[in-house]
């Protein structure tokens, strides 16, 4: 059942429309409660194709379905529409706005009404793509504050590896921090790459997200095991940024193992045609973020090499 969460009129004449698609069976809405939550950036398109799909499969499958799953396929649509990572015309970030307040601008009060109907969910899935700069391997990103109760969940969720930030790093304007805040288990899935559709990562969430219901009970068919995820922290990961501005060519694959001293890529000069920079991993370890656009400036990040992975 498609459901109106929040619609506002704009001043440029929109109208800001927030839905979601309720899939419910056997005990209905008695029963747990998932959320599948996706198009908070608008660059991000990746998580349209988990909706899209379960959304297909679910509803052919309402008798095998126990419990309430509500399917949020953007949160920004004015930003899917336009291809915009943040809210259109006001250089806002979507993800910057939450929990929200009914007295603010539009975007906050959408931001409340998107939270208050989130509230009471046994579990959130906040579905996000990499920008259009760098390629991610399928991860979930946890607060340190946070571990003691998502890790148990994210392990189950078929991820190549958790990443557990300290708190510092993680910004309070999220959904993820302000829903976890009320005690609300959120859990942050990043993939992928920017502006693009990865059907293999689409795949491998979608089977997490089937083993999670089964685990809480809400998906009554069995479901195949998942693979154990690698668990790292910050001090573990290690970045890799350009020494000067050019063209990145990568020289390693995306989400393989490299060892330390390993030709990662190299910064090229187009006028001179000469390498201005050989990048070289420091470490040996998984190479789970590239570099996927090729101007770089000084600085750029290239990469992240999760070390002491064998």
């Amino acid at each position: 059942m498609i459901q109106t969460v929040s619609k506002t009129e704009l001043p440029v004449g929109e109208m800001l429309t927030i839905q979601k698609n309720r899939i419910t069976g056997g005990k209905g809405e008695k029963g747990k409660r998932i959320c599948i939550v996706t198009g908070t950036h608008g660059d991000e398109l990746e998580g349209q194709y988990i909706a899209y799909r379960l959304a297909s499969i679910l509803q052919n499958n309402t008798d095998k379905l126990d419990g309430v799953v509500d399917i949020y396929p953007a949160l920004n649509p004015l930003g899917v529409s336009t291809i915009t990572r943040g809210l259109p015309q006001f250089d806002l970030d979507m993800n910057r706005v939450f929990p929200g307040t009914s007295g603010g601008s539009d975007y906050e009060y959408t931001a409340k009404q998107i939270t208050k109907d989130l509230t009471g969910a046994d579990l959130i899935i906040d579905l996000h793509a990499s920008n259009i700069f760098l390629r991610e391997m399928p991860q979930i990103r946890i607060n340190e504050v946070s571990e003691e109760k998502l890790l148990p969940i994210a392990m189950d969720m078929n991820m190549d590896f958790i990443w557990i930030h300290a708190n510092a790093t993680v910004l309070e304007g999220t959904l993820a921090y302000s829903m976890n805040a009320i005690g609300v288990p959120t859990l942050v899935v990043e993939m992928g790459v920017g502006m693009r559709i990865t059907k293999a990562y689409g795949e491998q969430v979608i089977h997490g997200i089937f083993k999670t219901m089964n685990k809480m009970g809400i998906w009554k068919d069995s479901v195949g095991p998942v693979a154990p995820p690698i668990v790292s922290r910050d001090g573990n990961v290690e970045f890799l940024n350009a020494g000067h501005s050019g063209i990145f060519i990568p020289r390693s694959a995306h989400a393989s193992m490299v060892h330390k001293d390993q030709l990662i890529g190299e910064i090229a000069d187009p006028l001179t045609g000469t390498v201005l920079e050989e990048v070289k991993s420091p470490v040996e370890g998984l190479l789970f973020t590239l570099r996927e656009y090729p101007v770089v400036n000084e600085g750029s990040l290239l990469a992240r090499i999760l070390g002491g992975v064998d």
